[in-house]
């Protein structure tokens, strides 16, 4: 089976569709992609349903051991745009401050290198757009059914010292 998006005039995905192997080649050969117009009408890319960062996976969630399935850099999920320069699916903008590096988007301050408390326990971290800012909310009791999300401490991230505060 092979995956195909359609996308709209700005090269936006509007739909993902499932095409038997008789009807394609791989690795962007045109012929799925012109099976997809003839069919639907439209302007169609060939996606690697298996693909995600420019890494491809196995059924198993395992990293491939042939790279070389890696396709277009990531699966084209609903409002993907595809990008031609760079011949990829681009995820959507997540925050307006983000700007799009290297086919990923990229905050203006960098994400946190430390996950953990002073408590040892998780931070689950989240971008503060209007405050441009990383924060997060500590894990407690991990590893328990008592496990939460403690939402009244919130953390600060310092990308100066590089620590929450």
């Amino acid at each position: 089976m092979a995956h195909f998006a359609k996308l709209d005039e700005n090269n936006v995905v509007i739909k993902v569709v499932t095409i038997g192997n008789e009807h394609v080649s791989y690795n962007g050969d045109p012929a799925g992609e012109e099976y997809c117009s003839n069919m639907w009408g439209g302007n169609w890319k060939q996606t690697s349903y298996n693909t995600r960062k420019g890494i491809h996976y196995n059924s198993d969630g395992t990293e491939s051991a042939d790279q070389t399935k890696a396709f277009r850099y990531n699966f084209a999920g609903n409002q993907c745009t595809y990008n031609e320069e760079l011949d990829a699916f681009i995820t959507p903008k997540p925050y307006s401050s983000w700007t799009l590096v290297s086919k990923e988007w990229t905050s203006p301050v960098a994400k946190p290198t430390s996950h953990k408390d002073i408590n040892n326990n998780w931070i689950l971290e989240f971008w503060d757009e209007d405050n441009q800012q990383w924060k997060g909310n500590p894990l407690v009791n991990e590893g328990t059914e008592a496990a939460t999300i403690d939402t009244n401490i919130v953390y600060t991230w310092d990308p100066d010292t590089s620590s929450w505060a």
